[in-house]
């Protein structure tokens, strides 16, 4: 089902990988027993409205990988071909991260996003090149790197990925197709050093929107992924592809139009990811309820969100003008399509 050949994968990217790309987590029924399809496929089809090029579909949160397999499948059939499906290679380890992309090339994947495990302590670049190449062995997708700080790596370098490990990967390993380039973060060096090295060989991108919506006024970012803008409703697809199109001034006006949510989204960011070293997905689909996605439940163990940062977020959106929900927050842990 995979569109390309494995050996056609950069090519295949290069000429496809255009637009923004941000996130789907799964929904569940209301006893978490099992998966919500109407909930899923409602989310797919907002995706398409509000003009996202792809996804990722989000396996960092309880679920099995024939649950995830499921997933892949609904989200497939509901996208149509209208939105590009990309793998969450963020099982608990390598053998099963490689069990679930094979599983996800035939339910419909069009890349995969490689994460590195909790219980992976990596101590030399080695062992990181090796789980990388085993898992883009593994698999006919084209892969998207990420080197980011979220695995500690800096044990072993400090941008984390040293960025000679970056380039022996790139040289060796064909379907690397992009590189999610955090290093540093949260400088943009890692970004700047990745582009000016492996722009010309892979796609090369900043995922967070309030770096990468400047940077693609600096430079011919083509792709920007894969991050929580469904916060903002349809206003980065809306900037990102302003910028493409060298309307550099209308697309500044939206980012200042939105900063206030962007502070907001900053704020209870920063209150959990410096604690944890992980992503609150509660926090992240609660964003995408407030402006319109499915939202509900999620099983456990999951981060919690708190009155004060559903506060702060929502209030961000309303001072942006973006009009989130008037729905009550408890309405959030239901979901727009119960089951």
């Amino acid at each position: 089902m995979v569109r390309y050949q494995k050996n056609e994968a950069r090519a295949w990217a290069r000429e496809n990988m255009r637009g923004v790309a941000n996130v789907v987590i799964p929904s569940f029924s209301r006893d978490l027993k099992k998966l919500n399809e109407k909930g899923i496929r409602f989310d797919i089809r907002k995706e398409i409205e509000y003009g996202f090029w792809g996804t990722l579909l989000v396996s960092e949160v309880a679920i099995t990988v024939p649950e995830y397999v499921q997933f892949t499948q609904w989200a497939h059939d509901e996208a149509g071909g209208k939105l590009a499906l990309i793998h969450h290679a963020a099982f608990n380890t390598l053998e099963e991260n490689i069990e679930a992309v094979q599983a996800a090339e035939k339910a419909g994947a069009d890349l995969a996003l490689l994460s590195y495990p909790a219980n992976f302590y990596a101590t030399t670049s080695k062992q990181i090149y090796d789980y990388t190449k085993s898992f883009c062995d593994a698999t006919r997708l084209g892969v998207i790197i990420f080197p980011v700080p979220l695995w500690g790596f800096e044990r072993v370098h400090p941008a984390g990925m040293d960025p000679e490990l970056v380039k022996q990967m790139i040289r060796d390993i064909p379907n690397i197709v992009a590189i999610k380039a955090e290093s540093g973060m949260p400088t943009v060096a890692g970004f700047v050093q990745a582009w000016k090295n492996h722009s010309k060989d892979v796609v090369v991108t900043f995922p967070v929107e309030a770096d990468g919506i400047p940077l693609a006024g600096l430079v011919p970012m083509q792709f920007m992924g894969t991050s929580d803008s469904e916060y903002y409703g349809n206003s980065v697809p809306r900037m990102f592809k302003m910028m493409n199109e060298g309307k550099f001034d209308d697309a500044m006006k939206i980012f200042w139009q939105i900063h206030p949510a962007r502070m907001a989204h900053k704020f209870v960011a920063n209150s959990y990811m410096s604690a944890t070293n992980f992503i609150n997905r509660h926090v992240w689909k609660y964003e995408g309820w407030l402006s319109g996605f499915n939202g509900g439940p999620l099983r456990q163990p999951t981060m919690k969100i708190v009155d004060r940062h559903m506060k702060v977020l929502r209030e961000g959106l309303q001072k942006s003008g973006l009009s989130p929900t008037t729905d009550p927050d408890s309405e959030y842990f239901v979901g727009r399509n119960p089951v």
